[in-house]
C-alpha cells in the first residue's frame, strides 16, 4: 500500500495531472451550478476530449474532477434559486434555500463549501485506507440487500413530513412511486402507463420532475405574490462567516455524515442521492426537539448534513468502480465506459497491474477538494449577489433555466408540457400544505426499488429472501425503526404536553 501510495503521489503531483485536477474542478463546478446540466451530461461530452489526452491517469483525473466538482457546485443553484439540477443536491435545498430567503445566502454557501470539502476529503482518506477491504464487503450486497436499502431510503420521509403531516408525506411518497412505474417495466420490456405516448416510453425525466417540484412553483409564487417579488436582498452580502458556536454545532454532523455517506457510496447502486437523503433524515431524527422544529426552515445542520454526505458518497462510489469494475451510479457507469475506452480494466487487479492510475486518482481527489475550496470560498460574495437582484427580475432567469434544463435533459419539446403541467399541480399541492420532497424521494428510489425487488423475487422464488438473508432483514428492521421512533417521540411529546396542560 505504501509503495502504491508513493507511486500515486508522484503521478498526482505532476504538472499535467495538477492541471487536469484544476480544469476538471472548474468545469464541474460551473456545470453543476446550472440546473439541468448534471455530471452525467458533461462527462459523456468530455470522454472524447479525455481520450485524446493519451495518459489514462490524467484522463480519469480530469473526468473524476468534473464529477465531484459538479456535486460540489450543484448546491449553488439549490441554495440560491431552489432549482436542484443534480439529484444529489435536492436535500441541500430543504434548508439552504430558506437560509437564502432569510438573507443568509453567503453563510449558506460557506457552510456548503466547508461541508463539501470536509466530506470529500474525509471520504478520500477513507478510500485510501479501506478500498481493498471494502471491495469484498460490497460483494456481499445482492439484489435483496439493495431492495432493503431502498426501503431504508424511503423511510426518510419521516424527516420531511413536518408536524402532523406524516399521512400527507406517505401519500406523496406513494405518488412518487407510482410515477416511477411509468415507462418500461423491470420484468418485461413493455411500455406501461404511457397512455399511448411514445415520449413517455422512457418514463418521466428526473430533471423535469425536480424543476416542476421546486423551481417552477417558486417562480409562480413570485408572480402570484408581487410584494414578495419586489423584495430583494441588499447589494451588500453579509454573514459570510460562520460563528464559533455554529462551527461547534456542525462539526459532529460533518464527522458522522462523512463516514455514513462514504459507506453508502461504496454500495453499488446507492450513491450520493440516497446518502444525502439519509444524512438529512438521520440528523433530524437525532436532533433535539427545538432543533427539529428548525429543520426545513433554515437549519444550519440541515444544510451541512446532505452536503457532507453527498460529497463523501461521491468519493465512496469509486470503490466499486475501481476495485470491482461495478458502476455505483449512472455517472460512474459513464466513467467505467471511459476507463474501458482508455484500455484500462477496472477490477481487483487494477491496484496491482496499474497502481499509478489507482492511487493517482485517489490522491487527486483530496487535491481536487482543496482546489474546490480555494476556488469557491473567495467567489461566495459574488455568487451570493444573485440575491441582490430584485425578485421580479429573477423570475425570467428562473423560468429560463427551468425550461432549458428540462429540454436539454431529453431534447424533447413534450418535456416542456409535462413540466408546466406538473409545475401547476405542485403549486396547488404546495398551497394545500403537502410536502413535495417525499414525492421526489419516491420517484428517485422507485425504479431501483422495483428492479431489485423483481430480481430478488426471481432469484429466490418469492418473498422468502426477506427471512433467508439476515442482512436484508436487518436493513428492513432499521427502516421500520426510522419511521416508528420519530412517530413515537412525537406522540410521547404530545401526551406530555397534554399532561402539563391538564395539570395547569
Amino acid at each position: 500500500m505504501i509503495e502504491g501510495l508513493l507511486i500515486g503521489l508522484g503521478a498526482a503531483f505532476s504538472i499535467q495531472n495538477l492541471l487536469m485536477v484544476i480544469a476538471g474542478c472548474l468545469i464541474g463546478t460551473f456545470i453543476g451550478m446550472l440546473p439541468g446540466l448534471g455530471p452525467m451530461s458533461i462527462i459523456a461530452i468530455m470522454i472524447p476530449v479525455a481520450i485524446t489526452i493519451g495518459d489514462p491517469s490524467a484522463a480519469i483525473i480530469l473526468l473524476a474532477g468534473v464529477y465531484y466538482g459538479a456535486i460540489f457546485g450543484g448546491s449553488t443553484s439549490s441554495i440560491l434559486l431552489n432549482a436542484p439540477g443534480v439529484a444529489g443536491t435536492v436535500a441541500s435545498s430543504f434548508d439552504g434555500y430558506p437560509m437564502a430567503r432569510k438573507g443568509q445566502a453567503g453563510k449558506a454557501l460557506t457552510v456548503a463549501a466547508i461541508a463539501s470539502f470536509a466530506g470529500g476529503s474525509i471520504g478520500a482518506l477513507l478510500l485510501m485506507i479501506f478500498a481493498p477491504m471494502l471491495s469484498t464487503v460490497a460483494l456481499l450486497f445482492h439484489s435483496a440487500e439493495y431492495f432493503a436499502l431502498m426501503v431504508v431510503g424511503l423511510s426518510a420521509i419521516a424527516a420531511f413530513a413536518g408536524t402532523g403531516n406524516v399521512a400527507k408525506a406517505v401519500l406523496m411518497t406513494l405518488l412518487g412511486l407510482v410515477m416511477a412505474t411509468v415507462g418500461e417495466g423491470a420484468l418485461f420490456n413493455m411500455p406501461r402507463f404511457t397512455m399511448g405516448l411514445m415520449d413517455l416510453q422512457s418514463g418521466f425525466s428526473f430533471i423535469t420532475l425536480a424543476m416542476a417540484m421546486f423551481a417552477l412553483p417558486e417562480a409562480l409564487f413570485l408572480v402570484l405574490n408581487p410584494k414578495r417579488s419586489a423584495q430583494g436582498s441588499s447589494g451588500k452580502i453579509e454573514n459570510l462567516r460562520i460563528t464559533r458556536e455554529e462551527g461547534r454545532k456542525i462539526a459532529p454532523v460533518i464527522g458522522r455524515q462523512s463516514v455514513q455517506g462514504f459507506f453508502i457510496g461504496v454500495l453499488p447502486g446507492a450513491g450520493a442521492t440516497i446518502a444525502s437523503f439519509l444524512g438529512y433524515a438521520v440528523e433530524r431524527n437525532i436532533a433535539s426537539k427545538e432543533e427539529q422544529a428548525e429543520f426545513g426552515k433554515g437549519a444550519i445542520k440541515g444544510l451541512a448534513a446532505p452536503e457532507t454526505a453527498n460529497n463523501a458518497a461521491c468519493t465512496g462510489s469509486f470503490v466499486p468502480l475501481l476495485t470491482l469494475g461495478i458502476p455505483g451510479s449512472g455517472t460512474t457507469a459513464i466513467l467505467l465506459g471511459a476507463l474501458i475506452a482508455l484500455n484500462v480494466t477496472p477490477g481487483p487487479r487494477l491496484m496491482i497491474d496499474e497502481p499509478q492510475i489507482f492511487w493517482a486518482v485517489i490522491i487527486s481527489m483530496y487535491i481536487g477538494n482543496l482546489v474546490l475550496l480555494i476556488l469557491n470560498l473567495p467567489l461566495i460574495p459574488y455568487i451570493a449577489k444573485v440575491l441582490s437582484i430584485p425578485r421580479n427580475y429573477l423570475i425570467p432567469f428562473i423560468l429560463f433555466f427551468t425550461l432549458m434544463g428540462s429540454y436539454i435533459g431529453q431534447n424533447n419539446a413534450t418535456e416542456l408540457l409535462i413540466l408546466v403541467g406538473m409545475g401547476i399541480c405542485a403549486t396547488v399541492l404546495k398551497f394545500a400544505d403537502y410536502p413535495l420532497a417525499p414525492l421526489l424521494i419516491g420517484f428517485i428510489l422507485g425504479g431501483m426499488l422495483e428492479d431489485n425487488f423483481s430480481r430478488s423475487m426471481q432469484l429466490y422464488d418469492g418473498i422468502g429472501f426477506i427471512v433467508d438473508r439476515p442482512m436484508t432483514l436487518g436493513l428492513l428492521v432499521i427502516a421500520v425503526l426510522l419511521v416508528v421512533v420519530p412517530s413515537y417521540r412525537a406522540r410521547r411529546a404530545k401526551a406530555r404536553a397534554q399532561g402539563v396542560a391538564e395539570g395547569d
